[in-house]
């Protein structure tokens, strides 16, 4: 075999464990937790990634105290009703032959804070009553008292943890979380033993990570994640990171210390936690390298790790002996395997859209991804044998259709894939040529790759028809043709002015320098199209029918790009219900009290409305003898997310 990657596959102790290759997935949350205890469903996400082939695993975040709870979706260790549960969890991992750490935290007045099960907001606690940005909420500061509470809190967690069988502990002071808020002056203000000094600030950190290992003794691993750059005008600097790092290195008691950009207390930090495709693979490797420099424990770091390729390199120039590749093992839990086997072109690459995975998070899902709706689904998806093979029909080679393909092939069916057009793909080939999205193309590519061996018949520039159906013998039929360009009627829509957003992406066209962008779907597209035109040098005003563009897109990505729309001078205009389109002015109604907002001197007019399901083979179906299953937008115009499952689910079907 020839190796490619043999830094990244080569043998690490850490402590007294002996990781077989670099590669961690490191803690985040799932989602899965019920009532704040470990599910079956957690068993089988957590084991998958073991069974591909990762070194490590640090089970997510675990609160330990109550004025930390968050709501039921999130993991907890108040008391020893964890334990069988963790148990489950972690012998599942045992199994497979990797290690088990878990993370201990208190968010503070952050991320998960005020969150409770029934949608009141509780109250939140921080080192001083200094308002989070992120979430708007004021804390209240924490007594000695209660700060003793959660210092043993940490103790009694771990202990209960460690009766569960892990291999130990890794304590969370990043992304703004309760001991950052600790360390950070700006929402410290305290004049008692825990604030001033940074000797003061530290006294958290120090007191939980003796209480710790206390807990766990001295044959556990014990490791501190830290902030390598809180990334934000309002957060811990660099330099912050090199003196925290070298504060927490200097202590006996802790093995390995992980690093990580962002925070989930500030807006520009909290793009960083998971960061987009809008930032390069291994962006954050030279802060990394930096505090490789002052940190002379082993280093664990995560930013942005999508690639074993730019894993292999960091380990390689001594930047970090361990990397965090948690979206990677969510869209692949194969992936360290594949490497390995130098199976790269089988691996299926994370693009960090974060719809699926952290984006779930806000709308009550669990993690998955949306190359791979299997994640957290593998009771749906269980691979069994078709009991009578079929020749299955694919109307479609968008993500609906190839995904569809793909499952009806593995299980046994054959299958034909048509594609009207020239190329496979669908939207995502239109997505992909937005700024900062081009990577989105790897969703084609990696669908691409998972049709092949499999021997799916491709046929382009071919339109399935009702007598095709027919003539071929099909036995079902799965009909993925997408959508079509949502044209909205209004006065104007027929000016040559007015442009769809899907056809300038199609085929450019030379426009005005002053263009306007009415916005309905607020997703990529507008905000894509208005970065795309600003920096080609037109004036560009987004308007928006809600109340921000991007509103429908995960935290993580919208304030990015909101802010470089900022930057370009793009205005962006809210709540904009398009009204019409008459010698150079555009009409709107403000969608709350109906009043005329005119914007005159607009050269073209382009609309980001979306697409309207195309039923028209549907319809021509109709009445047939046989399947006829529908997915995807063809079903109803959404998002590549509900695609893919859809198309899986009619593979499944077929």
């Amino acid at each position: 075999m020839d190796r490619k990657f043999p830094h990244l596959f080569t043998p690490f102790a850490l402590g007294p464990l002996r990781l077989k290759n670099r590669i961690v997935l490191t803690a985040h949350g799932t989602y899965m937790p019920v009532n704040g205890l470990q599910t079956p469903q957690i068993v089988d996400y957590q084991r998958e990634r073991a069974q591909g082939g990762v070194g490590l695993i640090i089970l997510e975040a675990t609160s330990t105290h109550p004025t930390g709870i968050g709501a039921g979706r999130y993991a907890v260790a108040h008391t020893d009703d964890c334990i069988p549960g963790y148990r489950a969890v972690i012998e599942a991992i045992h199994a497979e032959g990797v290690p088990v750490l878990v993370q201990l935290y208190h968010p503070g007045r952050d991320d998960i804070a005020g969150g409770t099960s029934d949608g009141t907001v509780a109250p939140t606690w921080s080192a001083s009553a200094v308002r989070c940005e992120a979430n708007q909420l004021m804390p209240r500061a924490l007594s000695v008292s209660v700060i003793a509470e959660i210092v043993a809190s940490y103790g009694a967690a771990a202990r209960r943890l460690m009766q569960a069988g892990a291999d130990g502990i890794e304590i969370s002071a990043h992304h703004g979380h309760l001991i950052s808020q600790f360390l950070d002056p700006r929402s410290n203000l305290r004049t008692d033993q825990y604030g001033g000094s940074f000797e003061n600030r530290f006294r958290l950190m120090r007191d939980i990570i003796t209480t710790v290992r206390t807990a766990i003794g001295s044959g556990k691993v014990l490791g501190v994640r830290l902030p390598s750059d809180e990334m934000s005008a309002a957060g811990l600097t660099h330099a912050d990171a090199l003196q925290e790092a070298a504060a927490v290195d200097a202590l006996e008691t802790v093995d390995f210390l992980h690093v990580t950009p962002g925070s989930c207390a500030t807006l520009d930090g909290l793009v960083h936690v998971s960061p987009s495709m809008a930032f390069a693979a291994g962006y954050a490797s030279p802060q990394f390298a930096a505090l490789r420099r002052v940190i002379g424990k082993p280093m664990l770091a995560t930013g942005r790790m999508n690639d074993p390729q730019v894993a292999e390199t960091l380990v390689a120039g001594n930047n970090a002996d361990l990397v965090g590749m948690t979206r990677a093992l969510i869209c692949d839990p194969q992936m360290p395997a594949k490497a390995e086997a130098g199976l790269t072109e089988a691996i299926r690459y994370c693009v960090a859209c974060n719809q699926a995975c952290i984006g779930h998070g806000r709308k009550g899902g669990f993690v998955t991804c949306i190359q791979r709706p299997e994640t957290g689904r593998l009771a749906e998806f269980a691979m069994e044998p078709a009991a009578t093979p079929r020749l299955v029909l694919v109307a479609g080679g968008g993500p609906a259709g190839m995904k569809a393909a793909v499952v009806a092939a593995r299980r046994g069916h054959r299958v034909v894939l048509c594609e009207a057009g020239p190329r496979l793909g669908g939207n995502v080939r239109l997505a992909e040529r937005l700024p900062g999205r081009q990577e989105f193309g790897g969703v084609a590519t990696n669908l691409m790759a998972e049709m092949a061996g499999l021997g799916i018949e491709i046929r382009l520039n071919t339109r399935v028809t009702r007598d095709m159906v027919t003539q071929q013998g099909a036995e079902v039929v799965i009909v993925a043709t997408g959508a079509l360009p949502a044209r909205p009627s209004f006065p104007g829509d027929d000016d040559p002015a007015t442009i769809h957003g899907w056809d300038l992406l199609e085929r450019p066209v030379k426009l005005g320098k002053r263009v306007l962008i009415a916005d309905s779907t607020l997703d990529w597209v507008g905000l894509g199209l208005a970065e795309m035109l600003a920096r080609s040098g037109h004036e560009v005003r987004l308007c928006a029918l809600g109340f921000n563009a991007g509103d429908n897109l995960p935290g993580t990505t919208k304030g990015h790009a909101l802010g470089v729309l900022h930057g370009l001078g793009v205005r962006v205009e809210p709540l904009m219900r398009l009204g019409g389109f008459q010698d150079g002015t555009v009409y709107f109604e403000h969608a709350i009290n109906g009043s005329v907002v005119e914007f005159a001197g607009v050269d073209n007019l382009i609309l980001s409305h979306g697409g309207a399901s195309d039923t028209r083979l549907e319809e021509e179906l109709a009445g047939i003898k046989i399947p006829v299953l529908v997915a995807g937008d063809a079903l109803g115009a959404r998002t590549v997310e509900e695609a893919i499952l859809e198309g899986a689910r009619a593979g499944m079907a077929a």
